[in-house]
């Protein structure tokens, strides 16, 4: 299935953390915390403004980003777990 968001909004794919072991203690899955980092997968044609005016957005298709810990909307797609965001829950673009 093929998906674009609208407007803004942006489709992110989480990366999983690297499992790091502290002292010999393993963390079980449901105790991590979700990662903040991902890959953008897809992206919407950019906001419009008051005047009708379309701004484009920053990021584009596969760059890797980190965002705000409880930001967007969780989704699944072809059994693939996804996240939409607006571009203002984008905290930086890791280069």
């Amino acid at each position: 299935m093929k998906i674009r968001p609208l407007h803004d909004r942006i489709l992110v794919e989480r990366l999983e953390e690297k499992e790091v072991k502290k002292g010999g203690i393993i963390i079980p899955d449901t105790a991590k915390e979700k990662p903040q980092e991902g890959k953008v997968i897809a992206v919407g044609n950019g906001k419009v403004t008051e005047d009708g005016k379309k701004i484009p957005l920053d990021v584009k298709g596969g760059d890797k980003i980190l965002f705000g810990k409880y930001s967007g909307a969780e989704v699944k797609v072809d059994d693939k777990d996804y996240l939409i965001l607006r571009e203002d829950d984008i905290l930086a673009i890791l280069g």
